[in-house]
């Protein structure tokens, strides 16, 4: 099979940027001829291009002319889109479909219902925007940077391409990643018999470690206030016992970080760390703690723990909590509560042997779940059915709204649309 592609790289690289390449990786060692089509975000520097990146983020002209001539040269049997914000845009669902080329959506977070892209806000979760078919408490809210008129851009984004039926007609397959997010998506306006369930994987397997460990917490992750960074360090001042806790990551949360750790708290910093040596601590440690206050879509580095047998303290809250089962493969606390955290954080360093069968669990968590192999046979499955809605779409796409559109209305969306969109 021949699959294109197509991913918007992020100015920090995060866990989306991984998936795509392990992706690409494992379609390609499956003897498929794959080619990877990117825009990058650091191209967004200057005003100039940051008003730019603005309206074509609502429909971009020279991004679907980019697409088109790439499907005509690699003449793809799927193009597949993980990231399509900003620079890439809704316009290159046309170029498929103009093409006659089915289009897979991997939702790696709740973009197409949520400006912010996180159903979070003021540091706890926020579902205000779903039932909108134009999401606008994310404008008055300020959701995206604390910028009201870049939430208006992507709210605009998201409205005018629910009322032009872009989300029910021009993508023939979405991925969700867990169960919990293909709810709140459906909740959103997305339609449910094109949303599938694929979570996401490792490869390659890295392998379980062995029992021993060198008595200390692991945090792999963004340093972002919903990553619940600051409900971590205070629950590690509570602890009665001093604890070691070593952390990874950067974030803009670091110089809220750094004053933290001091001998005297147990707590290590130790940035930005390549995938290779955040499986070498995670070799050593006793537990990953994954504190986050936000729903999440899929944690990746949940899975990479479960894939070295190293259990997990997370919050008790959206993927979290469908991902864990508490006392099987770790512990669940109450989102946001520091003494809670705190108290099953001093519950996993001082209960060795219920730990080690966590250990044992998560391992065959992995196994049964998230291995490159299983993992393979369902994206097939998700294309077959992406390429089967393709030859069977209706004549014409319904909208959240209720309005008809024609096929020639769905495939001509103006060209300009972003001049028809106050900004």
């Amino acid at each position: 099979m021949k699959i294109l592609l197509l991913h918007d790289f992020y100015q920090q690289a995060g866990g989306e940027d991984t998936v795509v390449e392990q992706e690409k990786n494992l379609l390609e060692s499956n003897n498929n001829q794959v080619r990877l089509l990117t825009r990058n975000n650091d191209s967004i520097v200057t005003s100039w291009n940051r008003a730019n990146a603005a309206l074509t983020a609502i429909y971009s002209p020279h991004s679907k002319a980019i697409v088109a001539a790439e499907i005509n040269s690699f003449r793809p049997d799927i193009v597949h889109v993980h990231n399509f914000f900003p620079l890439f845009s809704p316009s290159v669902y046309y170029a498929c479909r103009q093409a006659g080329v089915p289009v897979v959506q991997t939702l790696h977070n709740f973009r197409l219902v949520c400006p912010s892209a996180l159903l979070f806000r003021n540091g706890k979760p926020c579902e205000l925007c779903l039932d909108k078919a134009v999401p606008w408490p994310g404008v008055l809210h300020a959701c995206y940077r604390e910028n009201r008129v870049a939430s208006a851009v992507i709210a605009s984004m998201i409205g005018v391409h629910h009322f032009c039926g872009t989300w029910h007609s021009a993508v023939n397959a979405y991925i969700t990643m867990t169960q919990f997010s293909r709810e709140k998506l459906i909740a959103g306006g997305l339609p449910p018999d094109r949303l599938f369930l694929k979570p996401n994987f490792v490869f390659p397997d890295p392998g379980k470690r062995s029992a021993e460990n060198t008595g200390y917490a692991l945090f792999v992750g963004r340093l972002s206030p919903e990553k619940g960074i600051r409900t971590l360090l205070s629950a590690w001042d509570g602890l009665a016992v001093r604890r070691n806790l070593k952390i990874i990551g950067t974030g803009p949360l670091e110089g809220v970080v750094r004053p933290a750790c001091t001998s005297s708290s147990g707590i290590e910093f130790l940035g930005p760390q390549p995938p290779a040596s955040v499986i070498n601590f995670m070799k050593a440690a006793n537990f990953l703690v994954f504190p986050s206050e936000c729903y999440e879509g899929f944690p990746r580095v949940i899975v990479e723990a479960f894939a070295k047998g190293l259990p997990v303290l997370a919050s008790q809250l959206g993927s979290m909590a469908e991902l864990l089962g508490d006392q099987h493969t770790g512990r669940l606390f109450r989102p946001g509560d520091a003494q809670d955290l705190a108290e099953k954080i001093e519950w996993m360093f001082t209960h060795p042997v219920q730990v080690e069968q966590m250990s044992e669990a998560a391992r065959q968590e992995f196994e049964a779940k998230y291995t490159a192999e299983r993992n393979y046979e369902m994206l097939m499955k998700i294309y077959q059915h992406a390429s089967h809605n393709a030859r069977t779409r209706p004549r014409s796409g319904r909208g959240r709204a209720g309005q008809e559109l024609g096929t020639a209305t769905l495939s001509e969306i103006p060209e300009k649309i972003g001049d028809q969109v106050p900004i």
